[in-house]
């Protein structure tokens, strides 16, 4: 991919720079995820990144050139996916779980400046709103995990979750002044030892905006993820 000029001179100015609604006896805060693809455990599962071809995803500074039509399409439903998971979440019970998320779960947290956090690791973790086909619960926090944010020598960022069982990894590319965009896929498992590329696995494959939300807090936001959920949120912390 041709150098992301605008990302890497802005982060290597960084150095210095936190479903479905079920019965009572269903936790709205699960130590797993329901199989395959669980959180079972802050355990050093990080798996190798697969190898990778000039600039990690074709070539281009460009997401639109990048991701699949059904992709762009969501991420042009983002307000919807905003609107339904937090409704529904909140109508089938977690309203105050929801509520004291604060900026994380607001739709216009998105603050301008200082969208590429610098290289390093960082906590995160996943919250999860709606349910996508009416089978899990509508809101889902786990706890903090670990990611890391790597700036490669060609000007490539990227952002990895690095441990639990539901893992992803990918590139932020430019967008506007107040959002990345994030064109990743996940590796799902103790035992996979590499991620997938976007385009390989299609139901791998995540898509979301990448925003910061405060002074050393960010979010990345999937609208319409492949499974379980209708919004999927990865909050990042130092």
């Amino acid at each position: 991919m041709r150098t992301l000029i605008a990302v890497a001179s802005v982060a290597a100015l960084l150095a210095a720079c936190g479903d479905n609604a079920s019965s009572p006896a269903e936790p709205a805060v699960p130590a797993t995820d329901p199989a395959p693809i669980g959180e079972p455990s802050d355990a050093p599962a990080t798996p190798a990144p697969a190898p990778a071809a000039e600039g990690e995803q074709g070539g281009t500074d460009s997401w639109r050139e990048v991701v699949s039509a059904e992709d762009a399409g969501n991420l042009g439903r983002l307000d919807q996916a905003w609107r339904l998971g937090r409704a529904e979440a909140e109508d089938k019970g977690f309203a105050s779980e929801v509520e004291a998320l604060g900026p994380l779960v607001d739709p216009m947290a998105g603050q301008a400046g200082r969208l590429q956090p610098a290289p390093g690791t960082y906590r995160c973790r996943t919250i999860k709103l709606g349910s996508k086909a009416g089978n899990t619960l509508a809101y889902v926090a786990y706890p903090f995990f670990r990611c890391s944010v790597e700036l490669t020598p060609g000007g490539d960022l990227i952002l990895t979750k690095t441990t639990g069982s539901q893992r992803t990894r990918g590139l932020l590319y430019p967008d506007t002044d107040n959002r990345l965009v994030f064109v990743g896929a996940q590796a799902w498992g103790d035992d996979e030892r590499t991620f997938p590329t976007y385009g390989q696995q299609t139901v791998r494959d995540q898509v979301g905006v990448f925003e910061r939300i405060g002074a050393e807090r960010w979010r990345l936001v999937i609208p319409w993820p492949r499974l379980e959920s209708k919004l999927e949120i990865l909050e990042l912390v130092k």
